[in-house]
Order: structure tokens, then sequence, then C-alpha cells
């Protein structure tokens, strides 16, 4: 693997929305979807849907800091998924789908740090971001039929009515960084 190459883990809710964007970004080069920062070793899907585990669904990104930079890929985040909402994503409840930037350098801590301040005091948002900060921990990839989810199955009824308008929305407002 390229030694320059960087991961980033982010939880905005269910990574089959999340993963169908990130997949389209310049510059990542591997998305995997999975499960971190929770209590259990090699938690379940359906364990971690309990809400028992502590575990947040999230997609784990590899990207080269040279094509695309972690400010860009937070800015991509914040726009896809709703931050101010506690434990919550649309109809999906339970910390599992909380907001979170699970980063693996300081650096990313610094740059998401400085993004969470700068939006709170923006006023972008109607209420205040709640996406949590911290260090990756206790990763675990989810099952492999949640692997590229949105792209083998476009016409599931989830993915149509959610993940097909965020990959609309990425396009649109980011087109700049969609992959060729």
């Amino acid at each position: 693997m390229n030694p320059n190459l960087q991961t980033l883990t982010l939880g905005g809710g269910c990574f089959w929305c999340t993963e169908a964007v990130f997949v389209r970004v310049k510059g990542v080069v591997d998305v995997e979807s999975g499960y971190c920062n929770g209590q259990a070793l090699e938690p379940t899907y359906e364990e971690v849907c309990s809400g028992r585990t502590g575990h947040a669904e999230v997609v784990k990104l590899v990207y080269d800091p040279a094509q695309i930079s972690t400010r860009e890929l937070l800015e991509i985040f914040f726009v896809i998924h709703d931050p101010t909402t506690l434990d919550a994503q649309g109809n999906d409840h339970g910390t599992q789908y909380r907001s979170g930037i699970y980063f693996s350098t300081p650096e990313q801590q610094q740059v998401a740090l400085a993004m969470l301040e700068e939006l709170n005091q923006s006023g972008v948002y109607p209420r205040p971001v709640v996406t949590e900060v911290q260090a990756q921990t206790n990763y675990w990839p989810a099952e492999a039929y949640h692997q590229d989810f949105f792209e083998n199955n476009p016409d599931q009824g989830y993915c149509m009515a959610v993940a097909a308008p965020k990959v609309a929305k990425f396009r649109k407002t980011f087109a700049l960084l969609v992959r060729d």
C-alpha cells in the first residue's frame, strides 16, 4: 500500500448511503462499510442494530491526501448528512446512527475540531452540530452483503429513496470532486 495514503472513518447514519457517495470521490482509493468505537469484538449487523454494542455504522475511507484533503472529505460529509441530530439520520434512530468523525492522525483531529467550531459559529445549521470526534477504535468490517450495497442494489427501496438523493446532491454540490 502507498505509504502516503491515510485512513479516516466517518459515521453519517446508514453506511449504505455514506459509502454510495464516497466511492465516487476523487482521491478516495477504498471505502469499506463497518462498525467502530463500540465494545463488542466482531459485532454482527444485528448486534450493532440492537444498540447494545456501542458501535456506530461507519465507512472507513482510504485516501490520497495529494488528491483530496481531509477538509474536503469533511466538507462532503457535512453536506450529505444531518450533523445536528443526535443518534439519528432520517428515519434511522439509535446510537449506531450517530454522526461521528473517527480520526487516525492528530492532524485529522485538528481539522475536524476546527470545522465543527466553524460550522457552529457560522449559523449554517439551525441547530448545533453534534458530531462526535474521537480516535477510531475497535473497527470491524461489516458483513460482505453490506459492501457496495448501493452499487449492487440500486433498485432497492431504501437505496432509491435515501442513498440515490445523497449521491445526486454530492454530484451537484461537488462536481469537481466526482471521480471520472
